[in-house]
């Protein structure tokens, strides 16, 4: 049975939705402002879930990155997207799940040309269970300090996601992560 065709919720500049369009038609050199989320996901001792984009992925493949991002549905409480993209992405549950940067945006351009341009409301959460990554989406996962992650992403920004880059530094201003 064929999956049906995901669409994500096209936005005005003021973040008001006036739209959808199919999420396979979207990312593309004139990318439309749309909702997505991101998802930083600590463990019990603390370590923070780093994710590595699968090769296959059309933005920025084979980068490592937050734990997870997604796009909610057209209607999709975004809270719920989070919750059913952490199980279809990580195969992992969430625990204590807080919305800590509701007003994120950004707009980057990845090497083949290709632009992100969301409005990207950040989540952290406790993972509960094993991560189980789904190898169409994640081609490597690791745990990480906080400091030795930053360190990196600053030293060598070219090796993750521009979002990852610019969460970082603005949840550690906010002492969220």
């Amino acid at each position: 049975m064929a999956q049906p065709e995901e669409l994500v919720v096209l936005l005005d500049d003021d973040g008001h939705p006036v739209g959808s369009a199919p999420k396979a038609t979207v990312h593309t050199t004139d990318t439309p402002l749309h909702l997505a989320f991101s998802c930083h996901v600590r463990d019990d001792a603390g370590r923070i879930l780093v994710t590595r984009r699968a090769l296959g992925k059309r933005t920025w493949p084979g980068v490592w990155t937050n734990s997870f991002c997604g796009h909610p549905a057209p209607g999709e409480d975004v809270t719920e997207a989070v919750i059913r993209r952490a199980r279809q992405e990580l195969g992992i549950e969430l625990d204590g799940l807080r919305l800590v940067l509701p007003e994120f945006r950004y707009r980057a351009v990845d090497a083949s040309g290709v632009v992100e341009h969301e409005l990207c409301p950040v989540y952290i959460a406790t993972v509960r269970g094993d991560v189980l990554p789904d190898p169409d989406e994640v081609m490597d996962w690791a745990w990480a300090d906080e400091e030795p992650l930053e360190s990196a992403v600053r030293s060598t920004p070219w090796a993750f996601s521009p979002w990852l880059a610019l969460q970082l530094p603005a949840l550690a201003d906010a002492r969220l992560i």
